[in-house]
């Protein structure tokens, strides 16, 4: 049969796919326009659940903010190339996630994932949708809701960083500062207090052996071996530790002086980086781009329209 070029132009407007996908989707269900957008739904989903091994260790992080800045939420969506994760729909869908993350203050992916669009599908079939068209696996790796009957800072660093920061007392900007301090020291812990007993007794072990070990430690007495031992464990959490980092912005004063300054108190902080923990396959770009080629191939892709 015939199939128009305005028809065509039509299931191309609902679904965002290739000319050519269109046109082979409107032939197969005789240029009926609801059947062939259901055949390239179902369609898309088959090519997602392909993609779903494939490392995604690029993309953003985005942070929505509640208008009266007590509560956001954090999302970080990744996918397999920078080059996707500059396009603007790889990044409107991040933001689209990052507001329903939002609204149902979710910190688990499974509950987010099931949440309504504007649109009316899901975070998921959206996501789904998005594989079909762009080619490449995507995936909603974590969500975090912090709200605070503080201040709440917010900070990213280009779209590779994000941070929430809930805070009692101080200012808006002091709120901001400690965001900022946390994306570029990257703390683990809050205040000492944080720290797993089990890793300072690990830690502790690890510096007493370091000492016994050490010829110029050989004649000093006991007591003089456990400061330098409290001396070595000290260092290496307060470099971990919030609190006793240097401030960014004055490194002659620790944060816990610029927040006792300020009659202020950090309370919990979510850090989250793009990539962090994935291991990626390193491959070498004319491969890379090969590979994606023979990708779409293989899965019978053919979208001149997109660039």
């Amino acid at each position: 049969m015939t199939v128009t070029a305005d028809v065509v132009r039509q299931l191309r407007e609902r679904t965002g796919a290739g000319m050519m996908e269109c046109k082979k989707a409107l032939v197969e269900t005789g240029g009926d326009l609801d059947a062939a957008g259901e055949l390239m739904r179902k369609q898309g989903l088959a090519k997602a659940d392909k993609k779903a091994t494939r490392v995604a260790a690029e993309g953003v992080v985005v942070i929505a903010a509640a208008p009266d800045g007590r509560a956001a939420a954090m999302v970080e969506i990744n996918c397999e190339t920078d080059f996707v994760a500059r396009e603007a729909e790889f990044q409107q869908f991040a933001a689209s996630v990052a507001q329903a993350a939002l609204a149902g203050g979710f910190n688990e992916v499974e509950p987010l994932l099931a949440r309504s669009l504007a649109g009316g599908e899901t975070v998921d079939e959206r996501r789904r949708a998005l594989i079909a068209r762009i080619g490449e696996n995507i995936s909603v790796r974590r969500v975090a809701f912090l709200s605070s009957a503080g201040l709440l800072g917010g900070y990213t660093h280009g779209t590779r960083i994000g941070v929430l920061v809930a805070t009692e007392g101080g200012d808006a900007a002091l709120a901001r500062d400690l965001a900022m301090q946390i994306a570029a020291a990257n703390p683990r812990f809050l205040d000492g207090s944080d720290v797993p007993a089990d890793e300072l007794e690990r830690e502790r072990g690890i510096a007493v052996e370091q000492a016994r070990l050490d010829p110029k430690n050989a004649s000093k007495p006991e007591q003089v071996l456990v400061k330098i031992v409290d001396g070595k464990v000290r260092k290496v959490f307060d470099e971990q530790t919030l609190y006793k980092q240097p401030f960014i912005r004055d490194d002659k004063q620790s944060v816990e002086q610029l927040l006792k300054a300020a009659n202020a108190r950090a309370l919990a902080f979510i850090r989250f980086e793009v990539g962090a923990g994935i291991e990626k396959k390193r491959e070498d770009f004319a491969a890379e781009v090969q590979a994606q080629i023979d990708a779409q191939k293989k899965d019978g892709i053919d979208n001149p329209g997109r660039h």
